[in-house]
């Protein structure tokens, strides 16, 4: 990394000429502006191709870049410049930049600024919860899609502890001279300190005023249309580099991430003679994590939970997506059984998206029927606030306790709250979520 010179967005519109605007100016059609994943320190704006999107749905799609990692979300003492940079929110920031953007000019691309519906996968719905919350872009955008995401944030306590930790991992260890100390330090010298940084957004700004979690919980948050989701089996996709795990250590891993007392009842519900060899280990902690939304509360139970609290609010359509045979993220243990791993849909809404191949061209007819009603599932949202599309399966609003189970060719089709619920064991670790949270 040379610079911070990164903010830069794609727009992607019906019938563009040579210098990328629509010819169909009039009508102003509605957009989609699309925030990457990645943890908040990977991912870049080009993985989304909104091209088959904008074919299909006759939208216009944006997808954009921020800034990641320490460069995007940091808080040192003396590293921000007014009130609004406090948190070191600044990844944050430049995407409401973007929205900012799209307001004043895509109506130059055919698009209307009044018709602006924001999306993210993973750290990307994170973002899309955090501007859910956010005063400084209410207003901006009038529906919302939320894709295996959750809603964290800390204190900003938290935030200059991870800070000053991240500070003297790069060989800042003072705290009053870390921001010049850092400011003085090349860019590879950051990243290489990086490595064992999270970043997570920062509340108590006027960008962010309360916890993300909070604010929903509550109902302080914009009202609009939500389509919110996650995938059959997150856990996977996280859970993979424990495939050599003896079963002994299995059990031991359970009781250090969940605490001793909890470690027998959970044992019990995902018994080692349930997963087959020689990857046991790794899909036993994969439902477990998927399940208990262990990791930063992406997945079963806490999705569901999240869901309903939406729901409770304002119009929500919930979805699960159930592509048990998606192609995987990568090749690294031959024979793993993915499922329906954490970002393994991307692929289906998004060409692009690959992880050193193409996944889109490994999809099999009816995983291409399905990626064709997603698309059209996520355009008619874009388009009207609601997944409603003719030919395929009514997806009914969450409120009526039923959610959408996307699946290969034509076998889509709605399941219960509690099926659900009790697929994801959710009367266990809903009863347990203090104990889980705590241990983990």
């Amino acid at each position: 990394m040379d610079s911070e010179n990164c903010l830069y967005l794609n727009v992607f519109a019906p019938g563009a000429d040579g210098r990328g605007r629509s010819r169909h100016r009039r009508g102003g059609l509605p957009v989609l502006v699309m925030i990457h994943g990645g943890g908040l320190t990977s991912g870049a704006g080009d993985q989304h191709d909104g091209s088959l999107i904008v074919r299909t749905d006759h939208i216009i799609v944006v997808s954009i870049n921020y800034r990641l990692g320490p460069f995007g979300f940091l808080d040192v003492p003396g590293l921000s410049t007014s009130a609004l940079t406090a948190g070191g929110n600044y990844g944050l920031l430049d995407q409401e930049a973007a929205l900012g953007w799209v307001h004043r000019n895509i109506a130059g691309f055919g698009g209307d600024p009044g018709r602006v519906t924001i999306a993210g996968e993973s750290a990307g719905a994170w973002s899309v919860c955090a501007l859910l919350t956010s005063p400084l872009v209410r207003g901006d955008f009038r529906g919302a899609i939320m894709e295996s995401g959750s809603c964290p944030s800390r204190s900003p306590a938290q935030a200059q502890a991870a800070g000053l930790a991240f500070a003297r991992q790069a060989g800042c260890p003072d705290a009053a001279t870390a921001a010049a100390c850092l400011r003085a330090l090349p860019e590879a010298k950051l990243l290489d300190a990086s490595a064992s940084y999270s970043p997570e957004f920062a509340y108590g700004g006027p960008d962010l005023p309360q916890p993300a979690a909070r604010a929903i919980a509550t109902g302080h948050y914009t009202r609009v249309p939500l389509l919110i989701g996650d995938n059959h089996d997150e856990g996977r996709t996280f859970s993979q580099g424990l495939t050599g795990l003896t079963r002994a250590q299995y059990r031991a891993l359970v009781a250090q991430l969940y605490g001793k007392s909890l470690a027998p009842a959970i044992l019990a519900r995902y018994p080692w003679s349930a997963y087959p060899h020689p990857y046991t280990a790794a899909y036993a902690i994969g439902d477990i994590w998927t399940d208990s939304g262990f990791v930063t509360g992406i997945g079963g139970c806490p999705s569901q939970n999240l869901a309903a609290q939406f729901a409770a609010a304002t119009r929500t359509f919930f979805y699960q997506f159930d592509d048990l045979h998606a192609p995987g993220l990568n090749r690294d243990h031959p024979g793993y059984r993915w499922g329906a791993g954490h970002a393994m849909e991307l692929a289906y809404l998004w060409p692009s998206f690959n992880n050193g191949y193409s996944l889109y061209d490994l999809l099999t007819q009816k995983q291409l029927e399905l990626s064709g009603q997603m698309i059209r599932y996520w355009g008619a949202f874009t388009t009207f606030g609601a997944p409603e599309v003719p030919g395929q399966p009514l997806w009914p609003a969450y409120s009526g306790g039923r959610l959408m189970s996307l699946r290969p060719g034509d076998q889509s089709r709605t399941i219960t709250a509690a099926s659900y619920g009790a697929e994801h064991q959710c009367a266990f670790w809903n009863a347990h979520a203090a104990s889980a949270r705590s241990a983990g």
